[in-house]
């Protein structure tokens, strides 16, 4: 409220409009939308295995899976930098083999999203997986359906709208992520300043502008959750929807 408030409603056009604003813009949907891929690529596979799979260790793999949840980002970009940066413990091979260099890049911005914002697809996908009706995908199997036939055309299926709402909740988490790009990938112009850090950067020097692009990042965040909320009250949970 306070930011509807005090927003400069008669200048929002050009404060929105300026280049620094909308390369931040571009740049993070560019970022937020890479890392929902990445995270989709990864994450169904883990959810699956949180899910399906009964062997020992399970329970601190799904510890890992889901530690950013309640990492501060701050801690988790030094992590990332102190695995992949030039001498960490895998970047020092990735530059030395590849020349690949990620802190303080595009890509490096997308690493450090997928990481904070892919917990909240798997925890999504994983609750659904839990909940769908193992009976569909055991009649494929006596009809002589292979298991990548199983999970294409029952699995996915039913799953998907549970899938699609972590995907969503992966992608506003990315949107908005802060400390671990900070960290990891830096605050340069054009490069890894996506909007939260043009917000600080704004915050120092023109406050009518991080106004302007919070009242932004606030107007996504809240559509997608009341969007998703409608979603489950209309029997997302009981479908296979459940966070």
């Amino acid at each position: 409220m306070a930011l509807v408030v005090r927003a400069p409603w008669g200048a929002m056009r050009a404060l929105l409009t300026g280049h620094e604003v909308l390369t931040a813009l571009r740049l993070s949907l560019e970022c937020a939308t890479a890392a929902t891929a990445v995270s989709i690529v990864l994450g169904v596979p883990l959810a699956w295995v949180l899910a399906r799979v009964r062997l020992p260790g399970i329970g601190l793999l799904r510890a890992a899976v889901t530690l950013p949840l309640v990492l501060p980002p701050v801690v988790g970009g030094l992590a990332l930098l102190l695995a992949l940066g030039r001498n960490g413990i895998v970047g020092q091979y990735l530059d030395r083999w590849l020349g690949v260099t990620l802190p303080f890049t595009t890509p490096g911005v997308v690493i450090a999203e997928a990481f904070v914002a892919m917990p909240f697809l798997v925890v999504t996908v994983e609750g659904a997986l839990r909940s769908a009706d193992r009976g569909l995908e055991e009649a494929a199997a006596t009809l002589g359906a292979s298991r990548i036939t199983i999970f294409r055309r029952v699995t996915l299926p039913l799953i998907l709208p549970s899938l699609l709402a972590g995907a969503v909740l992966c992608w506003a988490r990315a949107l908005g992520e802060f400390g671990a790009t900070l960290t990891f990938a830096g605050n340069y112009p054009g490069t890894t300043q996506t909007m939260p850090l043009a917000v600080y950067n704004a915050i120092q020097t023109d406050p009518q502008a991080a106004i302007a692009l919070s009242l932004v990042l606030l107007t996504v965040a809240v559509v997608i959750l009341v969007a998703l909320r409608e979603r489950w009250l209309r029997g997302g949970l009981g479908s296979g929807g459940a966070v």
